[in-house]
Order: structure tokens, then sequence, then C-alpha cells
């Protein structure tokens, strides 16, 4: 377990963390910093509370619009691989019928060649 020492707000805190991890609760302190000067120059001194209640709410604010970004986000890529899935299926079917078809035409010519080749037929 590590401890990191933050700023936010002019003031100081100790926090504790896991090995690995300084650097993302260092960032993420500065990120809550940041939004509490944002709130700050809009807002006045309104109170340190105050100010640090409305900077979680928007930094919150601003996770749930994210999170409902890449649930669209990741509804669309499912659509998308459907529609790509049932592309597959549908070509296989197309692929299948050809085929079906070719082989179906070969017999055919075959029948054919065999009539015109048997003793008798095709002399004229």
């Amino acid at each position: 377990m590590s401890q990191v020492t933050v700023e936010i707000a002019g003031k100081t805190y100790r926090m504790a963390c896991a090995d690995g991890e300084e650097r993302h609760l260092e960032g993420l302190a500065a990120l809550f910093d940041s939004k509490i000067s944002e709130m700050r120059a809009a807002f006045g001194e309104i109170g340190d509370m105050r100010l640090h209640v409305m900077a979680a709410i928007t930094l919150a604010d601003e996770m749930h619009d994210m999170k409902r970004r890449i649930a669209a986000l990741e509804a669309e890529l499912a659509e998308s691989r459907g529609f790509e899935s049932s592309g597959d299926e549908r070509t296989q079917r197309i692929e299948a019928k050809f085929a079906e078809g070719i082989q179906k035409t070969a017999e055919r010519i075959e029948r054919l060649a065999r009539s015109l080749n048997a003793p008798g037929q095709g002399q004229g």
C-alpha cells in the first residue's frame, strides 16, 4: 500500500492507494482541483463545501453522460455485428443456391452429352 499527498483547492491531503496507482490518484486529484477552480471562476467565493459539491456533481454528470454514450456505442456496435453476421449467413445461402444451380446445370449437360453420344443418336 502506498501513500500519496495531493493538493485540492489549496489544501493538502494524504491518501492511501494500491502500489502503482500513485500517478492515477494524483491525476484524479488534479482533475477534481481543476473542476473546483472552474466552479470558483464561474460562481465566485460561495464556500469551499458548496464548490466541492458542485464540482463533484459536475464530474458525476460528465461521467453519467460518458456512460450513456458508451452504452449507445456498444449497442451500435452490437447491431453492426448483427448485420455483419446476418450478411454472412445471407451470403452463404446465396453461395449454396449458386453452387446447387451449377451442379444441376452440370448434370443436365452430362445427360445431354450422353444422349448425343448414345448409339444411333446424333447422326443423321
